[in-house]
């Protein structure tokens, strides 16, 4: 398979078509352009078209503009099978279940911030620990964990980590109904234990932010943005409880390939049945999870907002605009040749776009969309955008960030550290981190410039620029 054998629906949508390989049950979509073609690897098209031999699959699989190869479907990779006779598959979701991005928005403006950045960037890093394996010295006890994986932001705010709008502007409600922690092993459980709060690795970051832009004042004004004001985007996920969650239900999928006769080219692809008993578990397993992840995303907002208080004043306000999860499996409606068809919908490193008056997006965004957070590269511009109903052709979905066109290894290979913290100093951006090699891994330069795959996800008509965000300064993720 090779990108010449793509056909051009659009200027920003190209298909594989269902013939061109065996076991395909659907066609394969890419949003892309012409410009942004040369930089799709092979093995992420190779892998989107994995995705069309599950069983059940309807419609196409899709891979959004910042596609690239991930552990068997890509990441940027999106598939919906049918509920009664499709799969459930944890590669799908991803390691890091319901990694996902918040932003929190205050009632300041740059220029009233600044003095003051050093010292909040350096308070924020030093509170909310970051890293591989990384924890908080307070660790929960198992019956703890279980509650925060059964009651996600909901059972946070009723201990007072928050308040009811918290609930109201997360995705979900912070709340995946399905969970059932028994579902989930001891050795995940022991793995979150003393993660609840913190950053992780990896492309994870905590960044003060400006509104540099405005591009929909009736969009941004439903959001509570405007220009110059201070906001702060929180990127990570459910940390080692996630990760373990998912390899463990890895080995049951493997086994379950050959109970239920499932046949799939690669065995990273490994699914089982979403109605069969190990279908059930992993998805009462992986709801459970995405609870923790976005319980880790409020405990992470709750220590800012204690930070902001001290050094602000115990009026100052940092007030949620919204949570999204990019790694997760949901049972959602959606229109299928004319025809309303419940799904089960993969999105993996892919943000949902719900469009204007949907009934699961916050009343007040009702008549405007669902506020969808596109993080960018390190030290480049991030993005507020709002779903489209176009967007249904992708089953509500957008993209999740840039996406990577060098591996780690090759950036470190190419950039030091120490020139990407001058590069950002130069910009006038404060970065902290506790490694250079976790600095030089995340250059700008591994990844797609993300103003090249948010015009290609607007002009295909799937959400709409509200806002651009850039970043003033940065807690990276080591």
């Amino acid at each position: 398979m090779d990108k010449n054998s793509l056909v051009k629906i659009s200027d920003w949508l190209w298909e594989v078509p269902k013939d061109l390989s065996r076991g395909m049950k659907v066609p394969a979509r890419i949003y892309s352009s012409e410009k942004m073609l040369p930089l799709i690897e092979e093995n992420a098209l190779k892998q989107l078209i994995n995705i069309t031999t599950l069983p059940g699959i309807v419609k196409y699989a899709i891979g959004m503009p910042d596609i690239h190869s991930g552990y068997g479907p890509p990441i940027g990779g999106v598939g919906a099978v049918d509920f009664t006779q499709g799969v459930i598959s944890p590669g799908f979701v991803g390691f890091d279940q319901n990694c996902g991005v918040r932003l929190l928005k205050s009632e300041y403006i740059e220029k009233e911030i600044r003095p003051h950045l050093d010292k909040l960037i350096t308070r924020i890093q030093e509170e909310i620990p970051s890293g591989l394996g990384e924890a908080r010295e307070t660790k929960l006890s198992f019956k703890e964990v279980d509650e925060v994986l059964e009651e996600g932001v909901v059972g946070l705010i009723k201990k007072g980590y928050g308040t009811k709008d918290d609930i109201e502007n997360c995705e979900e409600g912070g709340k995946m109904e399905g969970a059932d922690a028994s579902c989930v092993s001891e050795r995940a459980k022991s793995r979150g234990r003393n993660q609840v709060g913190t950053l992780g690795s990896g492309n994870h970051f905590l960044e003060i932010q400006k509104v540099e832009e405005i591009f929909d004042d009736q969009k941004a004004k439903a959001f509570g943005l405007f220009e110059n004001q201070v906001v702060i985007m929180i990127h990570t996920g459910s940390r080692g409880l996630g990760h373990q969650n998912c390899t463990d239900y890895l080995k049951t999928a493997g086994e379950a390939l050959k109970k239920y006769k499932i046949d799939i080219p690669d065995r990273e692809m490994a699914c089982m049945p979403f109605n069969s008993p190990e279908g059930q578990r992993f998805f009462k397993a992986m709801c459970a999870a995405c609870n923790f992840a976005w319980a880790n995303r409020q405990m992470i907002a709750f220590y800012i907002r204690e930070i902001w208080k001290k050094i602000f004043g115990n009026e100052a306000k940092l007030e949620l605009l919204y949570d999204v999860a990019h790694n997760i499996a949901k049972i959602e409606e959606h229109e299928v040749d004319g025809v309303k068809k419940k799904l089960i919908i993969h999105r993996k490193g892919a943000t949902r776009a719900f469009p204007p008056g949907h009934a699961d997006i916050p009343e007040k965004y009702r008549l405007v969309g669902q506020p969808v957070l596109i993080p960018g590269s390190m030290g480049t511009s991030s993005f507020v955008l709002a779903g489209c109903t176009k967007s249904g052709e992708a089953w509500h979905t957008v993209n999740h960030g840039a996406g990577r066109i060098m591996s780690r290894k090759q950036a470190i290979r190419q950039i030091s550290g120490n020139e990407v913290i001058e590069e950002l100093k130069r910009k006038g951006i404060i970065i902290k981190s506790h490694s250079m090699r976790g600095i030089a891994e995340e250059a700008p330069m591994a990844y797609k410039n993300i103003d090249d795959v948010i015009k290609i996800v607007c002009n295909a008509g799937l959400a709409e620029k509200v806002a651009r965000l850039v970043p003033l300064a940065v807690a990276k993720g080591e």
